[in-house]
């Protein structure tokens, strides 16, 4: 193996778009109070927009990547940073439930621009396959480390500005991710990795009728679901449900002294912890079969989520759940997309990679959608939790008949 170092530019690049694009979509959940008090709406209306906008974000993924592939990534990039800009910027003067939904498409549309599929097979492609998972695994926690800056900034800004405001913030914050293009350097789409040269339809068609990419499509549900859930839902079930900060202890001595701040910092927790789980589940997905990996975490997601609804909520229980969760919470991406490169290989990585990611934000959807509406049915969000550790264990189970062999054709 080459000694090159494996933080090229493509690498580089890549991870300071994702982490711009995430931290400011990993922000949402904290403008859930925020957004429904000014106007007096249930907790279902703003849910829906987010619903809507992980819905869209997943509608538009294979869209983006298929353009990416045909007319490149640099050009993918940029109309996405545009629509999520003018997304924002438009919610900033939207007024009612349905202005927000509405716009929430552009949004979506931005982050499917700007986000994990088009970014993942980018530096996927650029990265040899013995380097690869690692490379995808260093991607994924790099750019989701957002997710530590996002949130928390949110909260800051919202203390200074109306929510208004903050979201023209994040619309100029979105554009300086165009910065990095200068140095993302895409690798020719020549046949780098002897894989034969075909028609996008053939090798799709291929992969759809194949059982395991099925099985892979519906193991990434709920993972969409259950990040989906906490992302937009976990702040506001933590402001209102979780036990009282001691006024002398070490949170309140860093600066949370309230439940809301809290909220935000646990999805901060989140973030630092994924970096870790992510680059690790990256190495090992080199070493050992991915399909064993992917059961394991969501086995893991499933006993965590379970215990933690089980157990009284308190400062202690948030953020031992959120390292937990935080550990897992990205490390299925450089695995499932990897194990797309790896059966189906790197020529069309994008855009397989991209319907499977459909099923994992019809998952987010649900979850944050469902989180809204049994909210406002139940006044709290027990049963949506329940959901989540049940679609968990299926996802434990889906992935094990998998089979791991490559489908590239072979060149004549």
């Amino acid at each position: 193996m080459s000694k090159a170092s494996i933080f090229t530019p493509v690498l580089i690049a890549g991870c300071t778009i994702l982490m711009i694009s995430f931290a400011i979509r990993a922000s949402f959940g904290v403008f859930q109070i925020p957004v429904a008090t000014e106007f007096g709406w249930p907790r279902a209306d703003f849910s829906m927009a987010i619903a809507i906008q992980n819905l869209a974000w997943g509608i538009g993924q294979p869209l983006f990547s298929a353009f990416g592939e045909r007319f490149g990534d640099r050009k993918t990039i940029i109309i996405g940073a545009l629509l999520y800009s003018l997304g924002l910027v438009l919610s900033a003067y939207a007024v009612t439930p349905g202005q927000h939904q509405a716009l929430a498409i552009l949004v979506g549309f931005g982050i499917a621009g700007t986000g994990f599929g088009i970014i993942l097979p980018l530096i996927g492609r650029a990265a040899s396959p013995e380097r690869r998972s690692l490379t995808l695994g260093i991607g994924s926690a790099i750019g989701s480390a957002g997710q530590v800056l996002g949130p928390p900034a949110a909260e800051i800004l919202l203390q200074s500005f109306p929510w208004q405001t903050v979201f023209l913030i994040f619309a100029a914050v979105i554009l300086l991710a165009l910065l990095a293009l200068p140095i993302l350097k895409p690798p020719a789409k020549t046949n780098a990795h002897g894989e034969p040269s075909e028609p996008m339809l053939t090798v799709l068609n291929r992969a759809l009728r194949d059982p395991s990419y099925m099985l892979i499509f519906l193991g990434f549900f709920s993972c969409g679901y259950q990040l989906g859930f906490i992302t937009a839902h976990f702040p506001a079930f933590i402001t209102e449900v979780c036990g009282p900060i001691d006024p002398s202890g070490m949170l309140a001595g860093m600066g949370i002294g309230t439940t809301s701040a809290l909220g935000a910092a646990a999805i901060a927790v989140i973030g630092v912890a994924n970096i870790g789980g992510s680059v690790l589940s990256g190495w090992l997905g080199g070493l050992f079969p991915k399909k064993y990996l992917l059961a394991a975490i969501y086995t893991g997601r499933t006993l965590a989520s379970a215990i933690f609804i089980l157990l009284p909520m308190t400062p202690t229980s948030v953020l031992v759940y959120s390292a937990v969760m935080g550990s897992l919470w990205l490390a299925t991406v450089p695995l499932t997309s990897g194990l797309v490169a790896q059966i189906y290989g790197v020529r069309y990585m994008g855009t397989l990679y991209g319907f499977v990611f459909l099923s994992h934000q019809i998952g987010s959807f649900l979850g944050v959608w469902l989180g809204g509406r049994m909210y406002d049915l139940n006044g709290d969000y027990t049963l949506v939790w329940w959901i989540g550790v049940g679609v968990g264990a299926f996802s434990a189970i889906v992935h094990l008949p998998i089979r791991e062999r490559q489908m590239v054709a072979q060149a004549a």
